[in-house]
């Protein structure tokens, strides 16, 4: 959600700001057109909001109406139909972002909000440029809340795309968490001109173990192996000959 949110301040699109303050920006913007009722929630309209979603995403990179039908498996119609409302419900957005390709294709280079460069070869497509600002600006922005993470004593591990992993001591690590929320949101504000992103948190304690849906199965496969591994070793001498 952090591009969508880049995407909202940088341009300055008052209907995307709104759909990102609502806390599901995909499901704002499937009300917005009508697509599902203002009642409506992920849970009654998953498939639905599913579709808005990939919709949201795939325009912060130029994706195109055969590449969205492609990701959403339906009909080319469809996904006509998605960008049209898309293009409808956040002018301001797509104004701002064709505004950026033309610029950087006439001056040969774009830049990010602190002057990190993308220089315009022959061979550069406009739905590269298109994707910079908020790829890059979102790369500055966690560049920047490792810095002040690390500053402020926090055991940074690495970031992780839009996230961050630390660690910390079990009884201090709601306490690193939180400095590590504010932290975030104080480089959102630092890159956006003063809009602060929302961050949110997990925390996994000793000796559990983070493992997200999409990790799951190559999780469970790796150590499905290693417990193979083990029953076929067991018994083997460590002496080396």
């Amino acid at each position: 959600m952090q591009e969508l949110g880049i995407g909202a301040a940088l341009s300055g699109d008052e209907n995307m700001l709104k759909a990102y303050d609502s806390g599901d920006p995909y499901l704002a913007f499937a009300k917005f057109v009508s697509a599902v009722p203002d009642w409506a929630t992920k849970e009654s309209h998953p498939d639905e909001r599913a579709m808005y979603k990939v919709c949201s995403l795939g325009v912060q990179y130029g994706m195109s109406e055969y590449g969205l039908a492609l990701s959403l498996n339906s009909p080319l119609v469809i996904a006509r139909c998605l960008l049209r409302r898309h293009k409808e419900a956040y002018p301001a957005f797509w104004k701002w972002s064709k505004a950026n390709v033309d610029s950087a294709m006439l001056n040969g280079k774009i830049q990010t909000v602190f002057g990190w460069t993308l220089y315009i070869a022959g061979k550069t497509k406009a739905r590269t440029v298109a994707n910079f600002p908020c790829q890059a600006n979102g790369a500055e922005m966690m560049r920047l809340a490792c810095c002040l993470a690390t500053e402020a004593g926090i055991k940074v591990c690495c970031p992780v795309h839009d996230a961050i992993l630390i660690e910390a001591d079990i009884d201090e690590i709601e306490i690193a968490v939180e400095r590590t929320k504010r932290l975030m949101a104080e480089a959102s504000r630092e890159v956006l001109n003063g809009f602060e992103l929302r961050t949110d948190a997990e925390i996994v304690r000793y000796p559990d173990r983070y493992v997200d849906g999409r990790g799951k199965k190559m999780w469970d496969k790796v150590i499905q192996l290693c417990n193979r591994l083990d029953s076929r070793t067991e018994g083997w001498s460590n002496n080396v000959i």
